[in-house]
């Protein structure tokens, strides 16, 4: 497996590339390899592109005034992730993405994104359907935290990443459905003691 084979199965279940558009895509890509805990980017730096995920895991996550760190996505292995407010805007990030473990992603800037959309417009259709399906997600995220009791939105988390419930530290889990870690935990003995 090369290191863009995954990524252009990703880009294949939206659009066709030629062989010659695939070569072109990832001479434009820049890859990158983190160590554990290690930044992608940090709120206040401008966002300067768009990250897929070929090896580990990151968190996004924006701080409040208190210093209380809300996780608000993660990104495991075939998953993208960035900044769109910074990435579109050019202004500072509101978010920052950590990696949970050793992680290898596949950065691509705005400057090659819109070089790609020139040069191979499928491509502007593969990343509306990627912001399409990322708005429809965080809308439903929205409405989850708002109508959905803890317990529910730990089992929708559940079903969004599987991969990671039994891998990922309970504190990054409990910041992402909205209570603190002691309650998680005692709400996870309890959903297990009922089984």
């Amino acid at each position: 497996m090369t290191e863009f084979s995954l990524i252009l199965q990703n880009i294949a279940k939206h659009v066709h590339l030629t062989r010659e558009e695939q070569d072109y895509f990832c001479s434009l890509l820049e890859p990158r390899k983190l160590r554990r805990r290690e930044f992608l980017f940090l709120e206040g730096d401008i966002c300067k592109y768009s990250s897929f995920v070929n090896q580990g895991c990151l968190r996004g996550f924006a701080t409040d005034k208190n210093g209380t760190e809300h996780v608000l996505s993660f990104a495991p292995v075939d998953w993208w992730i960035g900044d769109i407010y910074s990435l579109v805007s050019e202004k500072p990030a509101i978010l920052s993405a950590q990696a949970l473990e050793a992680t290898e992603v596949l950065m691509l800037s705005r400057y090659n994104q819109d070089q790609l959309y020139q040069n191979v417009p499928k491509f502007e259709r593969f990343f509306r359907i990627i912001i399409e399906n990322s708005l429809v997600a965080n809308q439903q995220r929205l409405i989850d935290n708002m109508s959905l009791t803890a317990e529910e939105r730990y089992l929708n988390f559940c079903k969004k990443y599987p991969t990671l419930v039994y891998c990922l530290p309970q504190k990054h889990i409990a910041s992402y459905i909205g209570v603190t870690p002691e309650f998680f935990s005692k709400m996870r003995k309890e959903s297990i003691s009922r089984q």
